[in-house]
C-alpha cells in the first residue's frame, strides 16, 4: 500500500491569530492534509479546515518549553510525509518571517520530498493594522524594520540599536523579555517621547493593548499586565492611528501642562 503514497510537505502560514485571516489557499491545503503538524500560536479553529480523520500533531514551542526540538520537528515532518503522504506544516503568521520554515523545507527536500510554501499574513503588518497603525505612512515613515527581539543565542538583536537611530517604524517580535533593553537603546538616541504600542495576542479575542512612549511604556506594561506573545511597535505612526489618537492628545496636554 505504501508504494502508492506520494510524500508531499506543504508549509502553510496560519496568519496572525484571527482564524479568518488564514488565506483561501491555506484552507484548501489543509482540506487535503493527511497529517497536520501545528504550532503553539495556531488558532484551534484553523485546524477545523483539516479532514476529521487527519492526524493532528502539536509541535509548539514557547520560551523554555519545547515539546519537540527543531531537529525532531524536521524529522517528524519527513517521517509523516513518507508514511502518510500529504503533510501540512502549519505555522503562525508567515512561515518565512522568524518561523524557521526554510529550515523545515530544506530538510524535507533533502529527502527528495515535494514541497510547497503557502505564505501567511504576517503579524508584523497585520497586528499593527488591526489597531489602525499603518507601519508606513506618507510624510511620517517611509520604511519599517521587522526585528526578532530574541536571537538564537537568546540575546537582543544588534539590529535594534541600529533601528533606534533611524526614522523608520520599528516592529519587534518576541521582544517582551528584552523590553527594558529596547527602551534603553531608544533612550540613548534621545527618543524618550517616541510613541510605542504593545499589542498582546493581536487579532484574537484575548487581545490586549498598551500605548505610551519609550519613557513610559515599562510602567504601562506593568500596570496592564502585558506579556508574551506581543508585538512592540515604536514610531511616530503609532500616534497617527485613529484608534489611538485620543491617548496621545491627552498625553501631549499633560506634557505641556507639566
Amino acid at each position: 500500500m505504501h508504494n502508492t503514497i506520494k510524500p508531499k510537505v506543504t508549509l502553510v502560514g496560519a496568519g496572525p491569530g484571527d482564524p479568518e485571516l488564514l488565506t483561501l489557499k491555506g484552507a484548501k491545503a489543509l482540506a487535503e492534509a493527511n497529517v497536520v503538524l501545528y504550532d503553539a500560536l495556531v488558532n484551534d479553529e484553523i485546524l477545523g479546515h483539516a479532514p476529521k480523520n487527519a492526524i493532528r500533531i502539536f509541535v509548539g514551542k514557547r520560551i523554555g518549553d519545547h515539546v519537540y526540538s527543531q531537529d525532531q520537528i524536521n524529522q517528524l515532518i519527513v517521517d509523516n510525509a513518507l508514511t502518510y503522504g500529504n503533510v501540512v506544516r502549519l505555522k503562525g503568521g508567515d512561515p518565512f518571517i522568524f518561523g524557521r520554515g526554510s529550515e523545515e523545507i530544506e530538510f524535507a527536500e533533502s529527502f527528495g520530498i515535494e514541497t510547497v510554501v503557502i505564505p501567511g499574513i504576517s503579524s508584523v503588518v497585520a497586528v499593527p493594522a488591526s489597531k489602525g497603525i499603518s507601519i508606513t505612512k506618507r510624510g511620517v515613515s517611509e520604511s519599517f524594520w521587522a526585528i526578532t527581539g530574541t536571537t538564537s543565542d537568546r540575546r537582543l538583536s544588534a539590529d535594534v540599536a541600529l533601528a533606534a537611530q533611524s526614522s523608520a517604524t520599528v516592529v519587534i517580535l518576541m521582544g517582551m523579555h528584552k523590553l527594558p533593553q529596547i527602551v534603553e537603546l531608544f533612550q540613548q538616541e534621545n527618543k524618550g517621547n517616541l510613541p510605542v504600542a504593545i499589542i498582546q495576542n493581536g487579532t484574537t479575542k484575548e487581545e490586549k493593548t498598551g500605548v505610551g512612549t519609550v519613557d513610559s511604556i515599562l510602567e504601562i506594561v506593568k500596570e496592564q499586565n502585558l506579556s508574551s506573545p506581543a508585538i512592540i511597535v515604536l514610531g511616530e505612526v503609532v500616534r497617527e492611528s485613529n484608534k489611538l489618537k485620543g491617548f496621545y492628545e491627552e498625553f501631549l496636554l499633560k506634557e505641556n501642562v507639566s
